[in-house]
């Protein structure tokens, strides 16, 4: 696909009989995938950590939608036993998913742990995240054309891997610690499509990042001058409406031509914004011991070890 070949959500296929876990789905990116899915026939089950927001995000897409197909879960990606009585639920529930949207995202929060111990943007951005994935790689795996889809960021270009001082208790600095979880998520996207593909399964995972988008993770951010650069000067120049911005995610989700460990961004200038396209990941997002090394951590640190179907 081209710059020039502008995707639009009007070009995703027909979802009907689909089902979709979107996380984070009650703002922003996650709003507008949620949408623009239930728009196309897909089931969409909003992951949410606030089920009144979730279910005010609902009521504003059905009054637009009244067909819409949505449900509600609660989900808080920064508890890993959040995680997994919310995998456990949607089991008991749906026999099937057929694409998991790893969405949800924390920035810039002064240094907070997780009720596991966590670097928090580190717990919710990548490990609940790879938590969740593992534990619904059955459904997934039962899926129609089965795809995890996890939203990294141009920032991963920026992060390095602290597996010294994960937690920031040497020196934590807010943006040096998100742009680390996205660098995570980059890397285990990548990693995750390089298992996947050796052990013969079909589900792919696919990588996608939004460039600069106006969402509440800029003017949700507490660091007060980090707030005033991103959100007050920042957006109202530069960012592009969730509705484009989470097109590169509904691309990576529905086009039936994307392959898996491919990375879709916008195509425009510096990938701030424009029509999504294949980009590239960062070498160090490719580098194999990294990979290998945060893999093998995440396994630790929150008990999941993906069931990867026997090779072929």
């Amino acid at each position: 696909m081209t710059q020039q070949q502008r995707w639009t959500t009007e070009q995703i296929p027909d979802q009907t009989k689909r089902v979709f876990v979107v996380t984070g789905a009650n703002s922003g990116l996650g709003l507008a995938t949620t949408r623009a899915l239930a728009r196309r026939g897909g089931h969409v089950i909003l992951a949410v950590r606030d089920e009144e927001k979730g279910r005010q995000a609902v009521a504003e897409i059905t009054a637009g939608q009244p067909d819409a197909s949505l449900e509600v879960r609660r989900l808080d990606l920064a508890d890993l036993e959040s995680v997994r009585g919310f995998a456990d639920r949607l089991r008991a529930d749906h026999p099937h998913l057929d694409v998991l949207i790893n969405n949800a995202g924390v920035m810039a929060p002064p240094r907070t742990l997780s009720r596991q111990g966590h670097e928090l943007q580190f717990a919710c951005n990548h490990l609940g995240h790879f938590a969740l994935t593992g534990l619904l790689l059955d459904l997934l795996t039962a899926g129609t054309d089965p795809r995890v889809v996890t939203v990294s960021s141009i920032n991963h270009r920026q992060g390095r891997m602290r597996f010294d001082d994960l937690t920031g208790e040497r020196g934590y600095k807010p943006m040096g610690y998100y742009n680390q979880s996205k660098l995570a998520n980059a890397v285990f996207g990548r990693e995750l499509h390089l298992r996947l593909s050796r052990s013969g399964s079909l589900v792919r995972s696919v990588l996608a990042h939004p460039g600069y988008t106006a969402t509440n993770l800029q003017t949700g951010t507490p660091i007060g001058l980090w707030r005033v650069l991103l959100g007050r000067i920042g957006n109202p120049l530069f960012a592009q409406r969730p509705a484009d911005g989470a097109l590169p995610q509904l691309y990576a989700a529905t086009e039936p031509g994307v392959e898996s460990g491919q990375f879709i961004g916008p195509g425009g200038m510096a990938e701030l914004r424009g029509a999504p396209t294949r980009v590239q990941l960062a070498p160090v997002a490719t580098d194999a011991e990294t990979g290998r090394r945060l893999w093998e951590l995440s396994e630790r640190l929150t008990g999941v070890r993906f069931a990867f179907p026997a090779a072929v």
